[in-house]
């Protein structure tokens, strides 16, 4: 979200975003269309990645699905306001008329899914969102896949032709990159470096 602002703003000439819209189901572009007025863009496809809950080891809150999050005996460790994880989980509880407020926890920030997945792993909440591989980095957490997430490059359309914009792409496209994203492992990489939308 901040990275869309900043694009709009001219503060920066490249924006990664993962934001989903509950209303149309899909990633991005509904936010680049409503965010850039004016401003015309290419979207740009990076890499698919899974957002879940990381749960201690076994679950022992049992905890299945985003109505679990209202549960009294559930306590949650929100990311901060922006995040890509942020509005993911603000769409489902919009959706399901879950009102913030009644969240335990949801006050509580923290700026990375490691952060987050540590936090849940020492006890101090119940429930984290964040990415799988993030969570495969922390030991006594469990994750429970929720939804598959995009996560897309944002261009401004004049700037797409320019040279630095042009090495940009070339390195997308390029099979060093992708054997080094492959190495990481976690993401699924099918449609790396395809334009997805133009707005």
């Amino acid at each position: 979200y901040n990275g869309l602002y900043a694009l709009y703003q001219g503060n920066v000439q490249l924006a990664t975003t993962h934001l989903w819209d509950g209303d149309s189901g899909q990633y991005n572009i509904p936010y680049v269309r409503r965010m850039l007025p004016g401003v015309p863009a290419v979207v740009i496809h990076l890499a698919c990645r899974m957002q879940g809950f990381y749960v201690a080891n076994g679950n022992p809150k049992d905890i299945k699905g985003w109505e679990d999050l209202k549960r009294k005996d559930v306590t949650i460790i929100n990311r901060e306001k922006g995040s890509g994880t942020r509005v993911l989980l603000d769409e489902h509880l919009r959706r399901l008329g879950i009102p913030s407020s009644s969240i335990n926890g949801y006050g509580r920030e923290s700026v990375s899914h490691i952060a987050i997945a540590s936090a849940v792993a020492r006890g101090e909440a119940d429930v984290g969102i964040g990415n799988e591989k993030s969570g495969l980095q922390v030991k006594g957490i469990d994750f429970i896949p929720m939804q598959m997430e995009r996560y897309e490059l944002v261009i401004r359309k004049e700037d797409i032709e320019k040279p630095q914009f042009q090495t940009v792409l070339d390195i997308l496209h390029s099979w060093e990159f992708k054997t080094e994203l492959e190495g990481i492992g976690g993401y699924d990489l099918t449609e790396l470096g395809k334009i997805v939308a133009e707005t």
